[in-house]
């Protein structure tokens, strides 16, 4: 299998209408201080060595000053040596929201399988999660989204659940459509008025 690189990835999903944060690759310090443009940026280390970039401890958040953004690439790089070859990619920061994980498979019986549940840890740690095989209908969205006990904390008690719903359908046509092992979104941070793709890993 084979790992997508992050702005191909990024490519893929929006064009299928799946909204990914705005993002940048940057080789300095200078260069992420000047794509926060004054705003709170996260930024992250990425390597094909270090598939859980929170564990490794390469993800900076809520980065706003100079001083916070020049020492968070500054540690980051010291950080990401031992998973060299890597880059660094500054994020515009999310919106607070619920976090979800929006993701697929190949599985050898079924075919391409899409998943919802919970993002973050907690898709691990509560098990909340539906599972369906694609490509998924709209009743088929429906019906995965009421599945999930979260399904109130999710979808803002209904307000964020056609928005969900679309979500699910463009997903489920990309993975239909491509030939992928793997697509993980994961976080997606939903609110009541949209989402934003957080983090993509998608292999081949």
């Amino acid at each position: 299998m084979e790992l997508v690189e992050y702005n191909a990835a990024a490519r893929l999903i929006n064009s299928y209408g799946i909204k990914s944060i705005e993002s940048k690759y940057v080789k300095s310090a200078g260069e992420a201080v000047a794509f926060s443009k004054g705003r709170k940026i996260v930024l992250k280390a990425i390597s094909n060595k270090a598939l859980h970039k929170s564990k490794a401890g390469l993800i900076k958040i809520d980065l706003l000053s100079v001083q916070e953004i020049e020492g968070a690439f500054r540690d980051l790089q010291k950080r990401a040596k031992k998973f060299a070859p890597y880059k660094i990619i500054a994020q515009k920061m999310a919106d607070k929201g619920i976090e979800i994980i929006v993701g697929g498979r190949e599985d050898a019986q079924f075919g391409k399988l899409l998943l919802l549940g919970l993002g973050g840890i907690y898709v691990e740690t509560f098990r909340d999660f539906a599972l369906r095989v694609c490509p998924i209908t709209q009743f088929d969205a429906k019906q995965m989204i009421s599945q999930l006990r979260s399904k109130k904390v999710v979808t803002y008690s209904g307000k964020s659940e056609k928005i969900l719903e679309g979500l699910l359908l463009k997903a489920s046509r990309l993975l239909a459509e491509n030939k992928l092992s793997e697509l993980d979104l994961n976080p997606v941070i939903i609110r009541e008025d949209g989402y934003d793709v957080v983090d993509i890993r998608i292999l081949k």
